[in-house]
């Protein structure tokens, strides 16, 4: 059975750890390494990690960053960064990384998705959706390469197009609330959360718990990601990895169960 998740979004650039604000001016935090061991220390429910300049640069995956994150890690990991063939689907996750996350490439060659589920599992592929609102009625677009390309494509009928073709998991990506810790896009996550069946993560816009439970009690049992709240502290944003005790998360997965869809 699904259970609500409470995910740190960790930002990789040139194997430091970083931390943006819609996409842009790069803050160095840390070690990654460093912050999967404190990780660790609190049990977390999952792990995101995402090379934000490897498809930018038009190179491969760090594997050597890659195998010693998750000879560390103690919680299950997802990596996305400069993965475009099944057969790098296939090293990373030989490595031991649980899931592997793609965008440019999903959309790029959409087949990749039902190739990289037969040879790994549905489980193990999640589609990330980066997007923005844009033109005069600021419609949801998909963007890729930092925010930088825009797709023209509709959020949603991609989600949709995703789960078809094999993707086990779908996370959404608030370009426009990233960093910004003020809250998360409830109408995009309803939105994705309302078009597919597979499980849904969202991240961009928390900043605090109260953020969390917003977007538990809007969609119930889902993935609540985040990156600032989970790395910065206090109004002057500084660097201190955190994460919520276990009472504090027993109370904000007792708001996601108790929403009904049907």
């Amino acid at each position: 059975m699904l259970r609500p998740r409470i995910i740190p979004c960790l930002l990789v650039q040139n194997s430091g750890l970083v931390k943006t604000v819609r996409f842009s001016d790069p803050k160095y935090v840390g070690d990654p390494i460093n912050a999967v061991k404190i990780f660790n220390e609190k049990e977390v429910d999952e792990l995101v990690v995402l090379d934000i300049d490897a498809t930018v640069q038009g190179r491969e995956p760090d594997y050597a960053l890659i195998a010693s994150m998750a000879a560390e890690c103690r919680m299950p990991l997802c990596y996305g960064g400069g993965i475009k063939t099944v057969g790098q689907v296939e090293r990373i996750v030989s490595l031991g990384v649980e899931k592997v996350a793609l965008s440019s490439a999903a959309i790029e060659d959409p087949k990749l998705l039902t190739k990289a589920s037969d040879r790994v599992g549905c489980q193990s592929i999640v589609v990330v959706l980066d997007v923005k609102k844009t033109g005069f009625f600021k419609r949801h677009e998909l963007f890729t390469h930092n925010g930088k390309r825009g797709w023209g494509l509709s959020p949603v009928e991609f989600a949709r197009k995703a789960e078809e073709l094999g993707a086990g998991e779908i996370l959404v990506n608030a370009i426009d609330r990233d960093g910004a810790m003020n809250g998360y896009d409830l109408e995009l996550a309803k939105q994705i959360r309302d078009a597919v069946g597979i499980p849904l993560s969202v991240v961009g816009g928390a900043g605090g718990l109260a953020d969390i439970h917003a977007l538990f009690r809007s969609c119930g049992v889902i993935g609540a990601a985040a990156g600032s709240m989970f790395v910065f502290k206090g109004k002057y944003r500084a660097v201190l990895i955190q994460y919520p005790s276990h009472s504090e998360r027993d109370e904000l997965c007792a708001a996601a169960t108790k929403v009904n869809f049907s």
